[in-house]
């Protein structure tokens, strides 16, 4: 195993599907979801979806995936993450986040290679009284300052 609990075929079988999911662009610049660091930070930042990944992978797996040229894979992903339920969710959760971290692609897109916080992002005000009716309703917690108070 090693590799976060990843067998060398399940990321190679990884490697595969991430590039097929998001394939490099060469005319933008852009790498693919396959390309050796992205598919490194799936592989590190995959954690407590280890199982749903594996479960996704083998699922695409089972349904001869390796078999088919890259037209047939692109319309097996797509067919299987429309009813592949949470182990496909976890699957592109990953897959999309570690795509969207790398800095190549966020650079590609116009935007600054770097983390949200803590220099932020300024958002414009928007309409407060829209939050009214939420703020009506009654806690749907228990306060523990109210308990500890006591």
């Amino acid at each position: 195993m090693g590799n976060d609990g990843f067998s060398a075929a399940e990321i190679d079988a990884l490697r595969v599907i991430a590039g097929t999911m998001v394939p490099a662009d060469a005319g933008l610049g852009l790498p693919g979801a396959d390309d050796p660091t992205i598919l490194a930070d799936i592989v590190k930042s995959t954690g407590r979806d280890l199982p749903a990944v594996r479960t996704a992978l083998a699922a695409i797996e089972a349904r001869g995936f390796a078999a088919l040229d890259r037209d047939g894979r692109e319309v097996l992903i797509n067919e299987i993450y429309k009813s592949g339920g949470p182990p496909m969710m976890a699957l592109g959760r990953m897959v999309l986040g570690a795509y969207y971290r790398d800095d190549r692609v966020l650079l590609a897109l116009k935007q600054e290679a770097r983390a949200p916080f803590p220099k932020g992002y300024t958002l414009e005000q928007g309409e407060w009284s829209l939050l009214d009716e939420v703020r009506k309703r009654p806690a749907l917690w228990r306060d523990d300052r109210k308990e500890l108070a006591r």
